[in-house]
């Protein structure tokens, strides 16, 4: 009982800003991944937010409370427990080999970023992204999720700075938005809203189970756990309903950028547009560090130095992978991935279900 009840307001924000980091990408932070999954269905993104707060709410907290509780369980597999030894085993490589293109999204997101903004070669803003990843690998899951827990809320935070701005200087343009259906249509990530609500909620929980559930074996007791995931669930869909909100507003000039954030924030200011930049590459860091944690993990050789070859390797061919094209890749990739999600979301939510009953 004293294990459930303990928890800190330090504990709390470091869960819910490692909650975070996973999601905030190349993807979220540039706003292209606003703009396919969310602003490109209109004024449905919104319903499409509410959708994705409660499936975050809940999925979040089912991960991360169960991580906490199997914490002392030594061997404990999240695939196998919610589906099964068959199923889960299946799972257990899919999400390693599925987050590997999904690493190159992220890497060519940085050489987007860096080449846009900087006139950075693409490719070398892709191969210093590259070796960034390389290193947070070397130093550790625990040190990795100080550095995440600090990166995450400080974009989040900077997101809101520039979706505020521009929603509240162009909020003149709310009632436009429909004008700008037809351009924003293009970038949409399946034929229906309500399938890139599900898609979303899919896509970020099953490439991120095994980075959720080793997060809640990080926080002080279950409480801590569910505090930390409710907090960054609602943080997160704050910042995405203020983003979805600057670039329907500039429907006009969004629907064909690859990274629509960083045109809001040089609207407001060049200074602003900058910093922005920066941010942008650390969101990048944040949830490829985590992702390539995961897929180092579950390929281990079981030798250090063996490791740290196979993380070069790795490392390696994400970069190569990653010289594609930004737009894409997560147009490709992040809409099969969430298919390939939902029968994992459904065993997730029924294991809850049976719990609760018995």
């Amino acid at each position: 009982m004293k294990e459930i009840q303990h928890c800190s307001i330090g504990g709390i924000l470091r869960c819910a800003g490692g909650f975070v980091a996973w999601v905030i990408g190349s993807g979220f932070a540039t706003g292209q991944e606003v703009l396919q999954f969310f602003s490109s269905y209109g004024y449905a993104s919104y319903a499409i937010i509410a959708i994705n707060l409660v499936g975050f709410l809940a999925v979040g907290t089912m991960l991360l409370t169960t991580g906490r509780k199997k914490a002392d369980e030594e061997g404990f597999e999240q695939f196998r427990y919610y589906c099964g030894p068959k199923l889960g085993t299946f799972y257990s490589w899919l999400i390693p080999v599925t987050l590997i293109p999904v690493m190159a999204v992220l890497i060519s997101g940085s050489g987007a970023t860096l080449s846009e903004y900087y006139g950075v070669n693409h490719y070398v803003g892709a191969a210093v992204m590259a070796v960034m990843i390389l290193v947070s690998y070397f130093i550790g899951f625990n040190r990795l999720v100080k550095v995440l827990s600090f990166i995450g809320p400080s974009i989040i935070a900077f997101c809101l700075l520039v979706g505020g701005i521009t929603a509240i200087r162009d909020m003149g343009n709310f009632s436009q938005i429909g004008a700008y259906e037809e351009a924003l249509a293009a970038s949409r990530s399946s034929a229906h809203w309500l399938i890139s609500a599900i898609l979303y909620v899919s896509y970020n929980f099953l490439c991120g189970s095994v980075y959720y559930t080793q997060l809640g074996k990080t926080t002080a007791s279950v409480k801590e756990a569910r505090i930390g995931a409710i907090l960054g669930a609602v943080l997160l869909m704050g910042a995405i309903a203020v983003i979805n909100t600057g670039i329907l507003l500039n429907g006009g000039e969004t629907a064909a950028l690859a990274i629509p954030n960083l045109y809001l924030a040089k609207k407001i200011s060049w200074l602003l547009g900058a910093v922005f930049s920066v941010f942008l590459v650390l969101g990048i860091f944040s949830a490829c560090s985590a992702m390539m944690w995961t897929v180092c993990t579950r390929f281990s050789l079981g030798d250090v130095k063996k490791d740290r070859f196979l993380a070069v390797g790795i490392a390696l061919g994400t970069f190569l992978l990653g010289l594609l094209s930004f737009s894409d890749l997560i147009g490709m990739f992040y809409p099969i991935i969430g298919y390939c999600g939902l029968v994992y979301l459904g065993c997730v939510i029924y294991k809850k279900i049976r719990e609760m009953k018995s």
